[in-house]
């Protein structure tokens, strides 16, 4: 009987589209970001979509055998979901993640919610997120070919460094395999105009995190900036391939269109102030979790409806703000007073042990100081400078026991990959460096992190004058060496270091 009839309530209404068909088309949208990936990072970009792709269909059958359901590994979802976990990967990941990826994203967050159709947050992402947070110094972007690395284009442009706009347009700069924005372009268009994505979707998610960052980005709409942003980070494949899922969307077209506001505006929030360069991906997420709230709120009209009043007077419903959000509210509130209660009564505490943070990073630089006055003569400069990427924050006179100036101590910050990197320099009344002190650094674990290793951080004490960073060994007297792989990291260090010395050549030389 089940085979002959289609049994639903009415209004009755087919659709040509099977979700066998739909994921074949979204898997061949997708073909031309993965050759270009294959082709420009060679044949472990290959072994990574192959292990992915692999992996998920795997732990799909798998999974369906041992919860006795029906095999449903021939729909191409679980294919999917390995093929945009593994193009998001960067080419030299190590081949056990897509494996673990792809197992936590068909096992934990499609298998155990029920299967396709009943899971709230789009499993490749999840997995994606699951591998930076457990497996961060793994999941780190290293270069295809050259052995020092440098900075992935997002990470340039969080430093504020000018980076190829062509080639993350083509896909052949650093970054994940499915880097290509123009075969994105091909297949998320083509999908589009098949009517198999939503437009209100993918184009309100660029729309949105443009605007955001036009506003917000410190140059304006300034178009290679702009395109600059968008070619990168996984903004062009999360609007047409991940936020388009349609599991994890909005049912209506308004929502739909929240939706992907939503996302661009929290993808562009995260770009600009977050602490990683890539997290699109937590934007998509936080979408995700936020369509049934939308589902509640814009209901898409139903088929027949018949506008109120136009043939029987129905009594409205007056609105009411349901009690779950009432009681939320309160909660968060109450929260809210309590942290800022603790804050309050904390604060001295927090700016002791601030303080005693500081002069022990003061007489980490300079060992030989007794005691340490505010430099006067600096603090106009400094004021000026407040708000600039690197800027030096205080400066202070070093004295020894008879009140003699041995030398200064100067906090200074500058941009890292992280988020700021902070330390304190020491010079001797000369000008001449004793050392360097980290009191701010969130860098990347085993990468950014190794700035406050003896091997790089030793190489600043009795150096003077401008310094310069290099890749490899270091030949000249100015010269450090860059950290491999963090040259975003090394790049902020010596732009700190070279702050103060600029400040002791212009203001503090020659003070008493």
């Amino acid at each position: 009987m089940n085979g002959v009839l289609n049994l639903s309530s009415a209004p009755h209404t087919r659709d040509r589209w099977t979700t066998p068909y739909i994921m074949r088309m979204v898997l061949l949208s997708l073909l031309p970001a993965t050759a270009v990936g294959i082709l420009v990072n060679g044949w472990q970009a290959f072994g990574i979509v192959a292990l992915g792709v692999v992996s998920a269909v795997a732990s799909e059958w798998a999974f369906n055998k041992i919860c006795h359901k029906p095999d449903t590994i021939w729909d191409g979802s679980a294919a999917i979901t390995g093929l945009l976990l593994a193009l998001s990967l960067g080419p030299r990941t190590p081949l056990y993640l897509p494996v673990i990826g792809s197992v936590f994203a068909i096992v934990v967050c499609k298998g155990c919610f029920g299967g396709l159709g009943k899971n709230f947050i789009n499993p490749a992402l999840a997995a994606r997120c699951f591998l930076l947070i457990s497996f961060a110094n793994a999941m780190a972007i290293k270069p295809a070919v050259d052995a020092v690395a440098s900075a992935t284009p997002v990470g340039a442009l969080k430093a504020f460094e000018q980076v190829d706009i062509t080639k993350m347009f083509l896909g052949t700069a650093d970054g994940v395999i499915g880097g290509s924005i123009l075969a994105l372009l091909a297949g998320g268009l083509l999908l589009w105009s098949l009517d198999i994505i939503h437009g209100q979707i993918c184009f309100s998610v660029l729309i949105g995190f443009t605007l955001l960052i036009g506003l917000f980005g410190g140059q304006g709409f300034e178009p290679r900036f702009l395109l600059a942003h968008l070619c990168g980070g996984g903004v062009v494949m999360g609007a047409f391939f991940m936020a388009t899922d349609y599991v994890t969307s909005p049912v209506s077209r308004l929502g739909q269109f929240i939706y992907g506001c939503l996302i661009g505006v929290l993808g562009g929030i995260f770009r600009l102030w977050g602490n990683t360069a890539d997290s699109f991906s937590y934007a998509i997420i936080i979408g995700n979790v936020c369509t049934p709230l939308i589902d509640t709120y814009i209901v898409q009209k139903p088929l027949a409806y018949r506008k109120i009043g136009k043939t029987r007077r129905v009594k409205r419903e007056p609105f009411r703000i349901p009690k779950p959000v009432i009681a939320l509210t309160l909660i968060a509130a109450l929260a809210g007073l309590a942290l800022s209660g603790v804050f309050s009564v904390t604060k001295e505490a927090i700016d002791a042990q601030e303080l005693a943070k500081k002069t022990e990073a003061y007489k980490a630089v300079c060992a030989d100081a007794d005691s340490f006055a505010a430099a006067e003569e600096a603090a106009e400069t400094i004021k000026a400078g407040e708000g600039k990427t690197t800027r030096v924050n205080e400066a202070y006179i070093a004295k020894d026991k008879a009140g003699n100036t041995i030398g200064y101590a100067l906090n200074i910050s500058s941009k890292g990959f992280g988020g700021d990197v902070t330390l304190a320099l020491g010079l001797t009344k000369e000008g001449q460096i004793t050392g360097i002190s980290f009191t701010e650094l969130n860098e990347t674990a085993g990468l950014g992190m190794k700035a406050a290793e003896p091997a790089f951080r030793d190489q600043f004490a009795g150096k003077s004058g401008q310094l310069t960073l290099v890749k490899g060994a270091a030949s000249g007297e100015q010269e450090i060496s860059a950290i491999t792989g963090a040259s975003v990291t090394s790049n902020a260090v010596i732009s700190a270091v070279n702050a103060g010395l600029d400040l002791y050549e212009t203001v503090l030389k020659g003070g008493n």
